[in-house]
C-alpha cells in the first residue's frame, strides 16, 4: 500500500528541515499544507522553505497561487489529492507537512459540509469588525462557540467571520459542523507530530522573528501595504506591521507583537493536533527515530 507521512506540529518546531530529511531518505517529495507559503507574494512572513532548500527535493504548493486569488481548504483538498494520487506513479511514499490543520485533515480526512450563510449576518458581523474591531468578533465567537474559540486562529478576521456566520446563520456552534466522519483514503497515512518543551519552542519562535526582521520583513510588508485589505494578509506576522506603517505602533511593539502572537499561534494549533489520537510524537532532533517508526509501521502494512 502507498503510505502518506504527515509531519505536523506548530510553528518553528523544525518541520521543514524533518520532512527534507524524509523526503531524501525516500526519494519522494514533500506536498506543503500550509495556507499560507502557498502564495507566491508572501515570502519573509511565511518562513517558506529557503531556495537551496527548494532544490532539495520537490515541492508542492508552495508559491502555487497569488494573494489576488481566492483559495479555499477545499480547493486545497482537490488539487493536493489529485497530485498525491499522480506523484504515486512513481513513488511508494509522500510526504505531507505544515501548520493548517485545515488543510492536513482536509487531504487526510476530507472537509465537512457547512450550511449556507445568511448574506446579513455575513454584513452585520462585517459591520462590527470595521466599526469595533477583531477584538468583537473574538468575544462573539468565545460566547457562540467556545470549543472553536480555543483552537481558531483568533487574530485571522476572515476566519472568525465565518465561523460566526455559521453560528449565527445555523444556530448552531461553527464546531458541530467540523465533527464528521473520516472519508476513507487509498492510502495508508503515518501521522508523526513534533513537540519541545514550551519554553525551547517560546525561544525559537523569538528567534524566528527576530531573523525574519533582519531578512526583510517590514520591506516586505511595506512592499504588501496596498494590498492589506486582502484576505490573505490577514494574517500574523504582516497585520502588526501593517498597524506600525499606519503609526498604530511602534516597530518595537509590532515586533514583540508578532512574537506574542506566533507564541500563542503554536499553542492553539498544539490543542488542535494533540486532539488527534492517531499521532505519535517525537522530539525534532530525533530523526533517526522517527525514520524507524514510520519502517516499521510500513513493514506491518506489507
Amino acid at each position: 500500500m502507498k503510505t502518506l507521512v504527515a509531519v505536523i506540529g506548530p510553528t518553528a518546531i523544525g518541520k521543514t528541515k524533518i520532512s527534507i530529511a524524509l523526503a531524501q531518505y525516500y526519494n519522494t517529495e514533500i506536498i506543503s499544507a500550509d495556507a499560507r507559503q502557498l502564495y507566491r507574494e508572501l515570502n519573509i512572513g511565511t518562513a517558506k522553505p529557503s531556495e537551496s532548500e527548494l532544490q532539495l527535493i520537490p515541492h508542492h504548493f508552495i508559491n502555487h497561487c497569488s494573494i489576488h486569488q481566492h483559495y479555499s481548504a477545499g480547493d486545497f483538498q482537490k488539487e493536493a489529492l489529485e497530485s498525491i494520487y499522480h506523484l504515486y506513479s512513481s513513488h511508494d511514499v509522500l510526504i505531507i507537512t505544515g501548520g493548517s490543520g485545515l488543510f492536513i485533515r482536509a487531504v487526510l480526512q476530507g472537509l465537512n459540509e457547512f450550511p449556507e450563510v445568511d448574506k446579513k449576518i455575513e454584513q452585520y458581523l462585517s459591520d462590527i469588525f470595521e466599526l469595533e474591531g477583531i477584538s468583537s468578533l473574538q468575544n462573539l465567537l468565545r460566547e457562540h462557540d467556545p470549543e472553536y474559540y480555543k483552537i481558531a486562529d483568533l487574530n485571522n478576521c476572515r476566519r472568525l467571520l465565518r465561523a460566526l456566520s455559521v453560528s449565527l446563520s445555523s444556530g448552531k456552534p461553527y464546531s458541530d459542523f467540523t465533527k464528521k466522519e473520516i472519508q476513507e483514503r487509498s492510502f495508508d497515512v503515518i501521522k508523526i507530530g513534533l513537540q519541545l518543551d514550551r519554553s525551547t519552542l517560546y525561544q525559537r519562535i523569538n528567534f524566528r522573528v527576530d531573523d525574519m526582521m533582519q531578512n526583510g520583513l517590514l520591506q516586505e510588508a511595506q512592499h504588501l501595504k496596498p494590498f492589506s485589505h486582502l484576505n490573505a494578509l490577514q494574517t500574523l506576522g504582516y497585520q502588526e506591521l501593517f498597524d506600525h506603517l499606519d503609526g498604530k505602533l511602534t516597530l518595537s511593539d509590532a515586533v514583540n507583537l508578532i512574537k506574542q502572537h506566533s507564541r500563542n499561534y503554536a499553542k492553539r494549533q498544539l490543542t488542535w493536533f494533540k486532539k488527534d489520537q492517531d499521532v505519535t510524537w517525537f522530539n525534532p532532533d530525533a530523526l533517526q527515530e522517527i525514520i524507524s517508526f514510520v519502517e516499521e509501521r510500513r513493514q506491518k502494512k506489507l
